[in-house]
């Protein structure tokens, strides 16, 4: 089996296109007060412990269900290129690395939401939750977009 083959079956991706710019994209994810207003599915909200948006940079945060359950989590930002890539390493368990990429496209952006685990097994039992969960963020980030360009 090649790498790319490999990849393929332990990654979940999804794509959107937002109307917004890559850099107000951008700065939805790189700003703690507006990335805690939409990270996490429909139902959730976060407590940011510690966000500190660089290469290197840890994030840690507890994602609060609508049941009242708390999910720890914690993570590293590997990779940040401005309007364009940020790479995270969730590091707490279950590890996976996610990948936002940005682009201009239609007078908005396509964001590519990639989402890779460990080993396929991971992702094939996560995935039920996942991409339903990984829409609702991209659906919640559109939300808070919109809110600010309404403000605008």
């Amino acid at each position: 089996m090649s790498p790319a083959a490999s990849d393929e079956i332990r990654t979940l991706c999804t794509t959107r296109v937002l109307a917004a710019s890559p850099a107000a994209v951008f700065g939805a994810i790189a700003d703690w007060r507006l990335i805690s207003r939409w990270w996490g599915p429909a139902g959730f909200h976060s407590t940011f412990h510690t966000f500190d948006f660089r290469p290197g940079g840890r994030w840690i945060h507890t994602l609060h269900g609508p049941d009242g359950t708390d999910y720890a989590n914690e993570c590293r930002f590997t990779e940040i290129v401005a309007g364009q890539r940020v790479v995270i390493e969730h590091t707490s368990a279950p590890w996976f690395e996610l990948e936002l990429t940005l682009a201009p496209q239609d007078g908005g952006t396509r964001i590519g939401w990639r989402q890779t685990f460990a080993d396929a097994e991971t992702c094939a039992r996560l995935a039920p939750v996942c991409v339903p969960g990984n829409e609702q963020n991209l659906d919640r980030l559109a939300a808070v977009l919109a809110d600010l360009a309404a403000r605008r």
